[in-house]
């Protein structure tokens, strides 16, 4: 008997940020950048006002958040597509402009999913080599050639927190040919407030063959809903609305995110917060002599080699600790975690675990 044969798909695997060790499940997550503080409370509030309301359909289009996401960020809301979580829209770019043989650039270190869901659609990775784990302007270029579609750029970058800053992103782009999308990854733009970065948003909100994506999953608080958007021209936009699944944002999302966006004061806490514990934990990191940078973002990615102890052994005493971190080898960056930065209490229990780990 013959049965069904799926087509074959050369592409990793993207695996999440652990939530349990050895079958327990760990009490402090430091593994997938999700937010310190959780959402505000207003869009809490939101989520669960509309509780009687499940029976219905979403706003396929969520005409409504896109009214609002227009007028916070002065933007067309004609030219803005909302997405299951902003990788939700890295997919539907790459179902929309790549085909078997295209090729597309990522730099050496970035967010795994760009190369998952291009290989998905047949394209062939070009890998730009990085400058002490920072993207190279140079290096990005010179993987362009005829076949080469899109470039994917997250700025910082996930998982190094490294950034390119508003020259460097406007050389880029002026020097890519005109032809080539470049699609930049504003994730993490809202922990940086060094004055020689500029969002994608900032940059490239009136260029025509650029899509800026956008995410409420790190310092909105609100991963587990999925929501994210992307903004580019509107030739562009209309054609990914033809590909689009209807109905792919949820009523509660477009709830929550409509409250999480105009509450500014929850907004500059979660920033403070950031910046006073990214500080605290940087100097503790330096005194250990852990190799790191001040990160820019909401983790730091942590390397082993001028220690005694291995990147695995942390790790592993870290969980039986419970605390979960990212173990970078999907990666391919050698004896280095990723570690998020928590609330207090889960702040203040990684510093005292790790002084222990070091015996500092």
């Amino acid at each position: 008997m013959k049965l069904p044969r799926p087509r074959k798909i050369i592409a990793e695997k993207y695996v999440a940020g652990l939530s349990l060790f050895k079958s327990k499940r760990s009490p402090i997550k430091l593994s997938a950048n999700e937010s310190a503080l959780g959402p505000s409370p207003k869009a809490v509030k939101s989520y669960n006002s509309i509780g009687k309301g499940f029976r219905r359909y979403p706003d396929s289009d969520g005409t409504f958040f896109r009214k609002v996401l227009a007028k916070k960020f002065r933007l067309e809301k004609d030219r803005i597509i909302l997405g299951s979580g902003s990788d939700q829209i890295f997919e539907l770019v790459c179902k929309l402009f790549l085909n078997k043989g295209d090729e597309v650039v990522v730099s050496e270190y970035s967010f795994i999913i760009y190369r998952i869901y291009s290989r998905m659609c047949g394209a062939t990775i070009k890998f730009a080599k990085e400058e002490n784990f920072k993207p190279s302007v140079q290096s990005i270029l010179d993987c362009v050639n005829r076949k080469t579609k899109i470039v994917f750029l997250a700025n910082p970058n996930n998982p190094t927190g490294t950034y390119l800053d508003r020259h460097e992103m406007l050389e880029l782009r002026k020097k890519l040919r005109s032809d080539v999308l470049l699609v930049v990854d504003d994730a993490y733009y809202e922990f940086i407030n060094n004055p020689d970065f500029a969002s994608g948003m900032e940059l490239f909100s009136k260029s025509k063959n650029v899509l800026i994506t956008r995410t409420f999953s790190k310092i909105y608080g609100l991963a587990g809903l999925r929501i994210g958007w992307g903004y580019s021209s509107k030739a562009i936009i209309q054609k990914l609305y033809e590909i689009k699944p209807p109905f792919n944002v949820s009523r509660p999302a477009l709830f929550a995110a409509t409250q999480a966006v105009k509450d500014t004061n929850w907004l500059n806490k979660a920033i403070k917060h950031n910046n006073f514990w990214s500080e605290k934990i940087f100097n503790v990191i330096d005194e250990i002599g852990i190799a790191t940078n001040k990160t820019n973002v909401n983790f730091f990615l942590l390397n082993f080699d001028f220690v005694d102890k291995s990147s695995s052994q942390v790790f592993n005493m870290l969980a039986n600790s419970g605390i979960l971190v990212r173990q970078m080898d999907v990666y391919s960056i050698k004896n280095s975690l990723r570690v998020t930065i928590g609330n207090n209490y889960e702040n203040k229990k990684f510093i005292i675990t790790l002084r222990k780990i070091f015996n500092v």
